[in-house]
């Protein structure tokens, strides 16, 4: 009965052990947009925000994404972390989860860590890996493998996503953490239209002309938000834009159940 009870408990302390809560996707009934996300040594700490996607193309279309504001006056390794003992569960680190994968969408160049804790807070460090691309969703990828973990169970991850100094407050878009390996979008997945919006920078009005039916179109502000909305819009139409505040918004255009993205400025 001793020799049961105690194989018990080693059963039950190895499923603990690699009990993660991934992928971190951000979905609703997904993990990440309902964790507890602390912000440290940003200023002010501006919370971390759940928003929608706001750029939906390319390797990211997901629905909802997390939304970092790395300001000027913070530190370079400002960052987010998750609640010790919630959120991502206790794990170890082995060949299956030594690889960590993270979406980010960034207008600088500029290190993105992630850095892995125990709950007495011991840690190896950050792994830093910079983006190559802006204003685009990128896939890093982190190799833990290489690390001595000494056995050391994990309770928390902490996300760096501008690890820089910053002459501007920058915005960072993250997701997808722990998520499988992208592949380029196919060809078909991708809107074969003509598509041009003019003029841009535009003022009051924003002319949509494509060489195919548009069924609807949405406006989604650069910090993801739905501000214009509107169905069966036909190939050459003009959009009244003179409620929205100067900026740059993102248009999805919808045709034949595939969907496309242009940027234009409100001026």
């Amino acid at each position: 009965m001793k020799s049961f009870f105690t194989y018990s408990i080693l059963i039950f302390s190895f499923f603990m052990a690699h009990a993660q809560n991934i992928p971190i996707d951000f979905e609703e009934n997904g993990n990440g947009a309902d964790w507890t996300w602390t912000i440290f040594e940003n200023e002010s700490n501006p919370p971390l925000e759940i928003i929608a996607n706001p750029d939906p193309s390319g390797i990211n279309t997901s629905s909802t994404v997390a939304k970092f504001t790395a300001l000027q006056a913070g530190a370079p390794f400002a960052g987010c972390e998750s609640l010790h003992g919630a959120g991502i569960g206790q794990f170890t680190i082995d060949a299956d989860n030594a690889i960590i994968r993270i979406m980010v969408w960034k207008s600088v160049i500029s290190d993105v860590g992630i850095k892995l804790v125990t709950s007495s807070s011991w840690s190896k460090g950050e792994l830093k890996v910079a983006n190559t691309k802006i204003n685009e969703w990128e896939q890093l990828t982190f190799d833990f493998s290489n690390v001595d973990h000494e056995n050391m169970t994990y309770d928390q991850i902490v996300i760096f996503p501008d690890f820089n100094d910053r002459q501007t407050d920058n915005i960072i878009y993250f997701d997808g953490i722990y998520g499988p390996e992208a592949t380029p979008t196919s060809t078909d997945d991708l809107l074969d239209i003509d598509l041009k919006l003019f003029p841009n920078p535009a003022k009051n009005a924003l002319t949509i002309q494509a060489d195919e039916v548009v069924e609807q179109f949405e406006i989604y502000s650069i910090t993801g938000v739905l501000v214009a909305f509107d169905k069966a819009i036909g190939n050459n139409t003009s959009i009244d834009i003179s409620n929205l505040s100067n900026g740059i918004y993102l248009l999805k255009a919808t045709s034949k159940g595939h969907a496309i993205i242009k940027k234009f400025m409100k001026e």
